[in-house]
This record gives structure tokens, C-alpha cells and sequence, in this order.
């Protein structure tokens, strides 16, 4: 009815496992077509089951063009750390990273209605669901696009966390150093901000605001004068804590990043993403009691 050969061709056109392929010619007769069908029908059951599971696992992949001048990070999450770190799963996101890259979808949305040339990634999604079975979502993406300068990603502890930077440079070649060790000071001291310019000021007068009276509540209120200097004192620490030109230079704390910037000369950064896996997600709490009977009444 079916050779072996069907099932590992079968296997490739799916992606789904060995016994899945090997039932799916079964019910179809050895038909390929209804099988890819059968298989396809599984697939979207298998992952209406698994949407209400928790998806906060994952990596943080990048991407930059051949010419450096596009630049993605993108988040895509699974259920456990251990499918995270296998080589389909890296490969996935990877992928949805270049096709962002080429593609420059609006929205997540939009990004999975887009064709890969194999269906669309909604499908492709579909397919690497059945294939790994977990839940998988896109969760976010981030993309830059320059045509005088260059961009440059940054994916630090095997996709923990990962960085976008975007640099105007009258040189890109010789700017790629400058633009890495940025992006790595990024990673490590977590601005929220390009400069003092881009800050909330709403965020800035509610620090101030409580700031000056934690200074007022002390046992020995200082006069109004001092409090004021304390508090704007206070409020440039601020500023070097979420601004990235104002932040002290991981590799050189003795000079800002605006000062490095300014010592390498010809280059301006433009924008930047940092992007943390699972920063505000709920993580899945396994009862491994639950699942041992789970298992067992199967």
C-alpha cells in the first residue's frame, strides 16, 4: 500500500513525526495528498489543544543583512527551556528573523499571514507545533532599516536577551566595532532611553517629586535649598541609570557612552531595542504529580 520511502517523504513534506506520518498513509490509503491533508487537520487540532498552555520560554534571534544595513531581533516563545535550546527550534526563529528582514511586516499579525514561499508562517507555526509539540508564539519583533550607516545585533546568553542597534556612520565598516560594543553595553546596563531628550518627564517629575519627600520625611529635614540641590543631584543619577548616552561605559566606566561616541568620531546612534525573553510573561508551574498520573491514565 505505502513503502518506507513514502513515510520518510512524507515526513519531510510535514515535518511531522515518523508514527504520525506512518498512521496518516494509513487512514489515506497511501494516498500522499489526503495524508498531507490528514496530517495538516492533526496539526491545527494539536495546536487548538495546546493554545491555552503557557508559552513563556523561548529566545530572543537576530538578524542583519549581507550589507549591514537591516537589522532584526524578534521573540519567539515556547513551553520549556529544552525545546528552546534544540536546533529546530533555534533554526524557526532564525528563519521568522530573516523573513522579517526581507519582508518588514507591520505587526505580528501581519507577519504571519506573510508567504514563505511554503504556506504561510501561520502554517509554518502550525508545522513546527505538530513537529515539537509545544505551543509556539511570535511574541514580538523589532526591525531598523538605515541607508547611510549601519545596523548591528547583539544575542547574549544563547538568546536570553538580545539588541537591536541603529548608527548613522560616514564610515560603516569602520563603525561596526563601535556600533557591537554598544550593543553589548546595552545588553548589560538596560537603558530605557537614547538621552536625557527621549526621557518621560512625566517619569521624571514623579522621581523628583518622590525623591524630594524622601528627603523631606528625614528625622533632620535639611533646609529648602539643600533638598532642592540633593534632589536635581539625585535626578542625574537618574539620567545615568536609563539614558544610554548617559550611562558610564561598561568597558570604560571612567567615560559615558555619548563620550566613547564622541572619541570614535563620524558615528551617531539612531535608535536601539532590547529585548529580554520573557520579560513579563507568566511562567508555566508544573505539578510533576499531576503529570506522572497524567501520563499513566493515558
Amino acid at each position: 500500500m505505502f513503502s518506507a520511502k513514502d513515510v520518510m517523504t512524507l515526513r519531510e513534506m510535514s515535518g511531522a513525526g515518523m508514527m504520525d506520518c506512518k498512521k496518516a498513509l494509513t487512514q489515506c490509503n497511501g494516498d500522499m495528498e489526503k495524508a498531507m491533508d490528514y496530517l495538516r487537520e492533526k496539526s491545527l487540532a494539536a495546536s487548538a489543544k495546546k493554545a491555552s498552555r503557557i508559552a513563556a520560554e523561548g529566545i530572543v534571534g537576530g538578524y542583519v543583512s549581507e550589507d549591514g544595513k537591516t537589522g532584526v531581533i524578534v521573540e519567539v516563545n515556547c513551553e520549556t527551556d529544552f525545546v528552546a535550546k534544540t536546533d529546530d527550534f533555534k533554526a524557526l526563529v532564525d528563519s521568522i528573523a530573516k523573513l522579517v528582514a526581507e519582508k518588514n511586516p507591520a505587526d505580528v499579525e501581519a507577519l504571519m499571514a506573510l508567504d514563505t514561499g511554503d504556506g504561510t508562517v501561520a502554517e509554518l507555526i502550525t508545522r513546527a507545533v505538530a513537529k515539537i509539540g509545544e505551543k509556539i508564539t511570535i511574541r514580538r519583533f523589532a526591525r531598523s532599516s538605515v541607508e547611510n550607516g549601519l545596523v548591528d545585533t547583539y544575542v547574549h546568553l544563547g538568546g536570553k536577551i538580545g539588541v537591536l542597534v541603529e548608527m548613522s556612520a560616514a564610515d560603516a565598516a569602520a563603525a561596526k566595532p563601535v556600533a557591537h560594543d554598544i550593543a553589548m553595553h546595552i545588553a548589560a546596563a538596560k537603558p530605557t532611553c537614547l538621552s536625557k531628550a527621549d526621557i518621560n518627564q512625566d517619569d521624571v517629575e514623579h522621581e523628583r517629586k518622590i525623591l524630594h519627600e524622601q528627603a523631606m520625611n528625614e528625622p533632620k529635614p535639611k533646609p529648602a535649598n539643600i533638598i532642592e540641590k540633593m534632589v536635581e543631584g539625585r535626578i542625574e543619577k537618574y539620567y545615568k541609570e536609563v539614558c544610554l548616552l548617559e550611562q558610564p561605559f561598561v568597558k570604560d566606566p571612567d567615560m559615558s557612552v555619548g563620550q566613547m561616541i564622541a572619541k570614535a568620531g563620524g558615528v551617531e546612534v539612531k535608535s536601539f531595542y532590547r529585548f529580554e525573553m520573557g520579560e513579563g510573561l507568566q511562567k508555566r508551574e508544573d505539578n510533576f504529580a499531576e503529570e506522572v498520573m497524567g501520563q499513566m491514565q493515558k
